[in-house]
C-alpha cells in the first residue's frame, strides 16, 4: 500500500466563531491509500484545542510505513500498527482510517453502511451550525439555513441571550446549544440552561471547561435538558467515565482517530444508557461522508462541516430536508472534483 498526502485550505462562507476563536478558512490534509489501482480517500482536519495542525499531520504521516503490509482487509493489525506509532495525532490517524476503510469498500465493492450492517434509511437529521456574531449576520444566517429543520447555536460568550433572541425572532425549530467550554462557572451554566430550556433548545454540549466534571455533575443533577459531552470526549477510554456527568457524548472521527475507534465508543455509550451524537470539524465531503456512513448507529448528527464551506474539493453524502442521504457507490463514495 502506498501513502500519498497533500494539505489544502477550504474556504468558509462566512467567518466561523466559536468561543476559542474566529476562522474564515481551514487547513486540512488530503489523503489517499493506493493498492492494486485502486485509491482509497481519507481526511485529517486538525484542531489546536487537540494540539495539532497541518504540520503536525504532515510530521505524523511522514513516520508511517504501509508498505509492510500486503492486505488492507487486515483494518485491525494496520490501524493497531498506525496508533502504535506515537500518542495523539489523532487527526491524522483518522485520516489514514477513513482512507482505508474506503479503499476496503472498493475492494469488496460495497459502500460502508453495508460493510457495516446499516441501513442508509436509518440516518438521522443533520443540525446546521450558527457560529456566534452580530444579531443582523445570525439572522442572516439562520435564513439561509432554512432548508434544515434543526440549528446547532454556538454560544459561549457574553451575547449569549442576544442570540437566542434573535434566532428566535425568525424560527421557532428546535436549537441544538454548543457552548465550547465556555461558561467558567457552575452558576453561569445552571442559570443560562434553565433558560435556555424555556427556549426550545434540545440540548446542550459541553456547557464547561472539560477539566471540572465535578461541577458538570452538579449542573446535570439540575436542569431538565440533557447535557452532551465534546471536548470531554476525545477517545473510547474517556467514556466510561462520562456517564457520572453527562447524558450523551458527542463522538468525532478527527477527535477519536476515525471509524473503528468511533464504533467502539458508540457501542459502549450504549452498553452505559447514554445518547450519542456524531460531530465534525470544520471538514470536505471526504471526512463528512465517513462520518455519515456509520450515522445510522447514532441519536443525533452534527455532520455539516463541508456545508458551511465553498470549495469542497469532493462530492459525497447529500442533505435532503435535513437528513444525510448516503451514497451507493463502494467505500465512502465520493467523487474527486478537484
Amino acid at each position: 500500500m502506498i501513502l500519498k498526502y497533500q494539505t489544502f485550505e477550504l474556504k468558509l462562507k462566512h467567518p466561523f466563531k466559536i468561543t476559542r476563536g474566529v476562522r474564515t478558512s481551514n487547513q486540512v490534509v488530503l489523503i489517499e491509500i493506493e493498492h492494486d489501482g485502486l485509491v482509497g480517500y481519507g481526511e485529517a482536519s486538525p484542531s489546536p484545542r487537540y494540539k495539532e495542525n497541518v504540520e503536525t499531520v504532515k510530521n505524523f504521516l511522514e513516520k508511517v510505513d504501509l508498505s509492510k503490509f500486503n492486505d488492507p482487509l487486515q483494518i485491525e493489525d494496520i490501524l493497531n500498527y498506525v496508533d502504535s506509532i506515537e500518542p495523539g495525532n489523532n487527526s491524522a490517524k483518522a485520516g489514514i482510517d477513513i482512507a482505508l476503510h474506503d479503499l476496503v469498500g472498493k475492494i469488496l465493492n460495497i459502500p460502508l453502511y453495508k460493510l457495516f450492517g446499516l441501513s442508509k434509511e436509518r440516518t438521522p437529521i443533520t443540525s446546521f451550525t450558527i457560529g456566534i456574531d452580530e444579531p443582523e449576520v445570525i439572522e442572516r444566517k439562520v435564513k439561509e439555513a432554512e432548508g434544515y429543520p434543526v440549528l446547532k447555536v454556538k454560544l459561549g460568550l457574553e451575547n449569549d441571550y442576544e442570540i437566542i433572541r434573535t434566532i428566535r425572532k425568525v424560527t421557532d425549530k428546535p436549537i441544538r446549544v454548543d457552548a465550547n467550554e465556555g461558561w467558567k462557572t457552575k452558576e453561569i451554566a445552571l442559570e443560562k440552561i434553565k433558560w435556555l430550556q424555556n427556549e426550545g433548545v434540545e440540548f446542550v454540549e459541553q456547557p464547561m471547561p472539560a477539566d471540572d466534571l465535578d461541577s458538570i455533575a452538579w449542573v446535570r443533577d439540575r436542569v431538565e435538558i440533557p447535557i452532551i459531552a465534546d471536548e470531554n470526549c476525545v477517545r473510547l477510554w474517556d467514556v466510561p467515565i462520562l456517564g457520572k456527568a453527562y447524558d450523551g457524548i458527542n463522538i468525532k472521527l478527527m477527535k477519536c482517530t476515525g471509524i473503528r475507534e468511533a464504533i467502539k465508543m458508540i457501542n459502549t455509550a450504549r452498553a452505559m444508557n447514554m445518547k450519542v451524537m456524531l460531530g465534525c470539524m470544520i471538514e470536505s465531503s471526504v471526512g463528512i461522508t465517513a462520518g455519515a456512513q456509520i450515522s445510522p448507529l447514532v441519536d443525533f448528527a452534527d455532520l455539516d462541516g463541508n456545508l458551511l464551506i465553498t470549495n469542497d474539493p469532493f462530492d459525497g453524502v447529500k442533505v435532503k430536508d435535513g437528513k444525510l442521504v448516503l451514497p451507493d457507490e463502494p467505500g465512502l463514495g465520493v467523487k474527486k472534483l478537484i
